[in-house]
């Protein structure tokens, strides 16, 4: 079974996505509001607590900086000694990641003071989808709703090739870039630099 791990702000078209993919034969991972969202929608979701054994904590802060995840996502499937590893720990595979980021850019937009910026930066988020797309070979990473058709038609095509991964690998690398450059701008501003 192959396992998908979804965890999104914007939850546009997230439940009917996960179906799909529940479809293909995922087995759907999911945190928060994400998780809640999918079990409404009926979808057989596993909480994060699940696949790590350890409670969300710190109000949301740590949830997916775990061995559990990292581990699923960045061993190396063609790595005998990774294999092992990840099977002895008792580390599942992550075969996929949904996940967009805490919305910095609307907080900005409002006014939120210092401490409301400060909680919309999200850490968990681009950690995930970099380690995903730094082993794209192997995870796909999806990162925009405007994807989850094509990725879904790819998975059930057998089209989700060395190019098709590495394009959503670009997009998850693009805008992992483009957030931290909002964040050091709103602090470049802060300082009056």
């Amino acid at each position: 079974m192959k396992h998908a791990l979804v965890s999104v702000t914007d939850k546009t078209g997230v439940a009917d996505f996960a179906r799909g993919l529940e479809k293909l034969g995922f087995e759907i991972i999911s945190t928060g509001g994400t998780f809640k969202v999918l079990r409404d929608a009926n979808i057989k979701a596993k909480s994060i607590e699940e696949v790590t054994g350890f409670p969300e904590i710190l109000d949301g802060r740590v949830k997916t900086l775990h061995p559990k995840v990292h581990g699923g996502l960045l061993y190396r499937r063609d790595d005998n000694n990774h294999v092992n590893t990840i099977k002895k720990m008792g580390i599942r595979p992550i075969d996929l990641v949904c996940c967009n980021l805490y919305a910095f850019d609307k907080a900005l937009e409002k006014g939120a003071d210092l401490n409301e910026m400060i909680e919309n930066i999200d850490i968990g988020g681009p950690s995930m989808i970099r380690s995903a797309a730094k082993n794209f070979k192997d995870v796909l990473i999806v990162v925009e709703p405007q994807d989850y058709q094509n990725v879904l038609k790819a998975i059930e095509n057998n089209a989700d090739d060395f190019m098709f991964r590495m394009n959503l690998a670009y997009k998850a690398y693009s805008k992992t870039a483009e957030y931290d450059t909002m964040i050091s701008r709103y602090f470049e501003e802060q300082l009056g630099k």
